[in-house]
Order: C-alpha cells, then structure tokens, then sequence
C-alpha cells in the first residue's frame, strides 16, 4: 500500500483519488480553493476512504506521501510544491497516474489547436467501426475514470495537455498525433520554446512500434518529435505530398485521401464533412489516420466522417436572430485559434475578444480583422490590452465584466447579414469557471433575445 498525495481535487483530481483508493492506497488530497464544488468532491472522496481538505495544504501530510499527483490546474509554480517539505516527493500528472494502471493501447492527441476534435473525431471513427474506443484525458473524461472500468475498451483516444505531459514518466502511446504548434499559455510558461518543450515529452517513451501523426505544413511540429524511434504521417491540407509521402492530404479534386502501406484511399469530398474549415480538414486526417493505424476499416472511416457533426463551443452555430449569425467558438482561448476562427468567417463579424490575458499580443488578428470584422468587442480583464494592440487599427468598443451587456452590445452593432462570433482569444478565468461555462452563458443570452424588428 502506498500514500498517494492528489493536489487538485476538480474532476481528474476526484478520479485519480478513487483510482488510488480502489487499489488499496491511502489517499491525502487537497485543494487550496474553498468552493461548493470542491468541498463535495472532499466530502466524496471522504466517503469512500480518503482523507481530503480544502483551503489549503497540509505540507507535513504531503511530505510524507510516497508519490503526488498532479491535476492539470495545479501550475508548477504553485507554492506548495516550493516547500522544501514537498519538492522531493516524486510527482506526476493524473495522466501518467492513470495511464500506469490502464491496460488498453492509447491514441495520444497534442498540439495548440484542434486536438478536442481530433480526439473526438478520433474516437467517433473507431466507434464507427465497432471498437469501444472512449475519448479521454483533457476533453473532459479523466483517464482515471476510464481506467477504473471493469471492461478494458479496445483502444482509448487522450487529449494530451503540455500540462499533462510536463510530469509523465512512462506514458507511451501506440500513436501519437500533433496537430500544430502556435505560441500559447505564456502566462504560466517563461518562453514559446518552454512550452513546445512539454509537447515534446509526448515522444519520451517512443519505440519502433509507434506511429507519429504529423502537420506536415508546421515546421515546429515536424521537428517536434527529433530522433525519435516510430513511424512518421504525415498530413497536408493546402499542399500536395511527395509521390512517398505516407499520410493524409486532400487531392486536387478536393478528396480526403490517405496513403498507408501502399495503398492509396479516396475516403470522401471534403465538401461532405459536416463541421467546415480547412483547420478541420487537416483534423479529419489526422483522426483517420488514427482510426485506419487502429484498424478501422476505410469504409467505416469514410462514414463516420460523414456523420460528425462537432463539439460545442468551437464555432458551433448558435442560432440566427433578425438575420444575425451567432458563433459560439468559446474554445479558442489563444490568439491562433482565433485567427482560425476569423479565417473561417465569410460574413461582416463583430468579434467578442477578452477574458483573461494570455501573455501573447492580439496584432496579429489585424490583417483578418481588416478583411471580415465590423468591430471588436474587448471585456473582461484584458479588454485594455486588447483596446491598445487593435483600436489603432479598426473599431473597438469596450465591455466591462458584465457579458449580458457584452452581448446587447454586440446585437446592437450587428446588421441584418452580419456574423456575431465569440472567439476570445483569451482564457474564461476572470468571469467564469472555464470556457465550457462561457458558451454556454452566450448560448443562453443569445437564446433570450426577442426577435428585433
């Protein structure tokens, strides 16, 4: 029996503490938050054995455990894990805690943008193909959770954080996909390089059976991976591959093709996927090289790309209002995957932009900004930054912190024809609990509106 330390008790912290629990350890979580949502997963893990508290750390409980896991919330700076009592106990992510007690091959999605709905698409092909293959990790289902069924699922799909690969040890996954690699999360990271650093430990434990799922038109991402051992696809979607080249592309005729143990397959236009962008072109073949590498037959490859439809929060198309177009894309939280977001817009826009800052200047939305946008919103606490980086360039109007207001404002601005788009470029923190929160409060306020005359 070992004394298992859990910092961070929000959903993968609980899980990992009953992981813990069903293997005969004993258990100390903690959580230095106060909430009624944290206290009723202490309450909840007491129940079931452990010790658990809020508000705080016991360092000296801490010290004494033989092992400490991570939730992917708890930052490396965080305090406790400075004290000189803690800093020697061995650490790892809730990630790699689970993965040492899973017994079915992993599909392992990283990147800066697009790995939910790689992973999700991922999954949902496998599905199609009759596997039990769950979608894990950072999407939301903990893969502890997964790694408590009494049922081993034939393959799982992980969303893999750079926070959740920054503390693993023996995490390896049969395939692993990078989706792409833009500067990111510089509030908690020192440098881009840092940060690139964590994605990179996806490749710590690769051997000559792993396939590496590759952005062929990323050079960072090309290079991610170094010497490491493991077959390379790669996939392309606005460039055509080398007559050798194993991987996805979309062929001239505008197909989604793959090239795999030489064989080439036509799975389906690309007008036929039913979430639009080339971004989500590019997910799709990655998601069906995953699926085709697992073993998914190319047919049901083809028809479960037919059949998906998305995830919330990533311009998933809210409704039309007197002719207005609302788009919540609450999920991209980072400047890139605005840029992508805005990419994909063919109406004027007015574009919701803030929330809490995170490290990286917003000039580079001003050249699309420039084609699409009627104006930006800025609220929450970055709406100064982002008035100062963008009002020299185009219309920006400032919200406060109320996003009911936000939300008139932009009705408001917004004319018959015109595109409302919530892409904020920057985390939920200031006002909500996550971005998941977010677009939901935008799909109900954008729901309440009264038709306008």
């Amino acid at each position: 029996m070992a004394r298992i330390g859990i910092l961070g008790l929000a959903r993968s912290g609980r899980a990992a503490a009953k992981l813990a629990l069903s293997r005969g350890d004993e258990v100390c979580a903690s959580d230095a938050v106060d909430s009624e949502d944290v206290r009723a997963a202490a309450a909840e893990i007491m129940r079931a054995g452990g010790h658990a508290e809020v508000g705080g750390h016991s360092l000296d409980r801490l010290s004494g455990c033989d092992l400490i896991v991570l939730s992917p919330g708890v930052p490396p700076t965080a305090m406790v894990l400075a004290d000189h009592r803690v800093a020697t106990v061995p650490r790892i992510s809730e990630l790699e805690f689970a993965y040492r007690e899973l017994r079915s091959p992993v599909i392992a999605v990283t990147g800066t943008n697009g790995k939910s709905t790689t992973t999700a698409l991922a999954a949902h092909l496998l599905q199609a193909a009759g596997m039990d293959a769950p979608a894990a990790g950072n999407i939301g289902l903990p893969l502890s959770e997964v790694a408590l069924r009494a049922q081993r699922p034939d393959w799982v799909v992980v969303e893999a954080s750079s926070f959740q690969l920054a503390d693993i040890d023996t995490f390896a996954p049969r395939v692993g996909v990078v989706t792409n690699l833009a500067p990111d999360h510089l509030d908690r990271y020192p440098t881009v390089e840092a940060y690139y650093g964590d994605k990179a430990r996806l490749f710590r434990n690769a051997g000559p059976d792993s396939s590496w799922v590759l952005n062929a038109e990323d050079e960072a991402v090309c290079a991610l991976p170094g010497e490491a051992d493991g077959a390379r696809l790669f996939f392309r979607v606005s460039t055509q591959p080398a007559a050798r080249e194993q991987g996805g592309f979309v062929s001239a005729d505008q197909w989604l093709t793959v090239r795999l143990g030489g064989r080439e397959l036509r799975l389906l236009p690309a007008r036929d996927l039913r979430v639009p962008g080339r971004h989500n072109q590019a997910n799709a073949l990655a998601a069906s090289l995953c699926a085709l590498v697992a073993g998914a037959e190319p047919l049901a490859v083809a028809e479960g790309l037919r059949s998906f439809t998305g995830l919330e929060h990533r311009l998933e198309q809210v409704g039309e209002v007197a002719g207005v177009l609302w788009i919540n894309d609450s999920k991209a939280t980072n400047v890139d995957s605005t840029l992508t977001a805005l990419r994909s817009m063919t109406r004027p826009t007015v574009l919701l932009l803030g929330g809490r800052h995170k490290g990286e200047p917003y000039l580079r939305l001003v050249p699309e900004l420039a084609r699409i946008a009627r104006c930006v919103i800025a609220y929450g606490e970055a709406a100064p930054l982002i008035e100062a980086d963008l009002a020299p360039h185009l219309t920006v109007e400032v919200a406060g912190y109320d996003f009911a207001e936000v939300i008139a404002r932009a009705a408001a601005l917004a004319r018959p024809g015109d595109a409302v788009l919530l892409a904020p470029a920057c985390s939920s923190y200031d006002m909500f609990h996550n971005f998941e929160e977010r677009g939901r409060r935008f799909r109900d306020l954008v729901h309440r509106q009264a038709p306008r005359a």
